[in-house]
């Protein structure tokens, strides 16, 4: 890939195929249909990008009818989309204090008649004049988890990004430089990469401890650094993690914990086939890691990618989630303690198919 990508598009039947899904879920839920803010579902819904974070768009899928966005672009590219309303965002070039009033504007008189709607937890229900809004966060994740082949390429892109970053990071990182400018680093490599301003980017960038936000302070001789990056390019996010020594001279017990790392990866990816339990894999991790040569493993082993950080199914006891065909995973185990100066966690992005687990991300994984 060169220093400058561009984003695979979105292919409108695959649009039009996540939007029929969306509506045989409205009909299950007794719903008139979907009314949705969040930009990142707009696009996977519409193939609309809204680029602009200080403005609003929005959609509504009905369960029978036309598809609407709201944008305040004139000729927006919106392949899967029926109608565009055009809303006006400010006066002037100055915002108007209220966008999501702006947005509302048009899209009331769209909903008038409509009972119930179901909306996702950005959705200001408060400005939604005429039907009931009901949050169906929780059962769009689950609609959505099985990834269409335009979204493993969105997500592909967005690995390839990260890689861009981890580069830039490696070759940047020494003793003395700040965590801030480490931070900044990976961000201008990953952003170049895209061709674009990132829709996302975290989140760790602390060293000497298991992680945490980039501070104005210099990283030291011996200390371990967990760069656990997501960078999200047109809503679609991947997760990765490496973990660098600082000096380039890792010691025999962070290395010895960095393989016993790569043989929990390892473990994992073995075990990861279609209906098997999340939980049980978790726990399998956990008696690799928990304890080990005195270091400790207190997070949860990995979790579903896409649209949101966080996303179905949840490689976590809390949850009792199980692999599916269709899934995108990230896996993350990891080994902390004052010993390994910091931690080490290794993360990587599988994809499992009706072959198989398909690895994703492919960026080397040593100290």
């Amino acid at each position: 890939m060169t220093d400058h990508g561009t984003p695979p598009p979105l292919n409108p039947d695959s649009c039009r195929e996540r939007q029929e899904k969306l509506r045989s879920l409205c009909r299950s839920l007794e719903l008139d249909g979907a009314f949705f803010w969040n930009r990142f579902y707009v696009y996977a819904l519409t193939g609309y990008w809204h680029a602009q974070p200080l403005t609003e768009t929005a959609v509504w899928v009905p369960v029978e009818g036309n598809v609407v966005i709201a944008s305040h672009d004139e000729s927006p590219v919106a392949s899967a989309a029926d109608q565009v309303l055009n809303y006006k965002p400010n006066d002037l070039f100055t915002l108007r204090e209220n966008q999501s009033a702006c947005v509302m504007e048009v899209m009331n008189p769209v909903l008038a008649g409509i009972k119930t709607v179901g909306v996702d937890w950005t959705t200001p229900a408060a400005l939604v004049e005429g039907p009931n809004c009901r949050d169906i966060s929780f059962e769009y994740q689950h609609i959505r988890r099985s990834k269409d082949q335009d979204e493993i390429d969105a997500l592909k892109f967005t690995i390839r990004c990260a890689d861009k970053a981890y580069a830039a990071g490696r070759k940047f990182i020494q003793p003395g430089v700040s965590e801030i400018d480490i931070m900044s680093t990976m961000r201008g490599a990953a952003e170049r990469a895209a061709g674009e301003i990132l829709s996302g980017f975290g989140q760790d960038y602390k060293a000497g401890c298991p992680g945490g936000f980039a501070e104005r302070r210099a990283v030291e001789s011996g200390q371990l650094i967990c760069l656990d990056v997501g960078i999200g390019v047109r809503g679609y996010r991947s997760d990765l993690c490496r973990t660098f020594s600082i000096d380039g001279k890792p010691t025999d017990s962070q290395l010895e914990a960095h393989a016993r790392v790569m043989e929990a990866m390892d473990h994992a990816k073995s075990r990861i086939v279609p209906r098997v339990s999340c939980t049980e894999v978790f726990r399998e991790v956990e008696s690799m890691l928990d304890g080990w040569n005195g270091h400790a493993f207190f997070h949860h082993l990995g979790h579903g990618i896409g649209l949101d950080a966080h996303e179905v199914p949840r490689i976590n006891p809390g949850w009792d989630d199980t692999f599916e065909i269709g899934d995108v995973v990230a896996v993350e185990p990891g080994l902390y303690s004052d010993e390994l100066n910091g931690g080490i966690r290794l993360e990587n992005n599988f994809w499992i198919t009706e072959n198989g687990l398909e690895q994703l991300s492919d960026f080397p994984m040593g100290l």
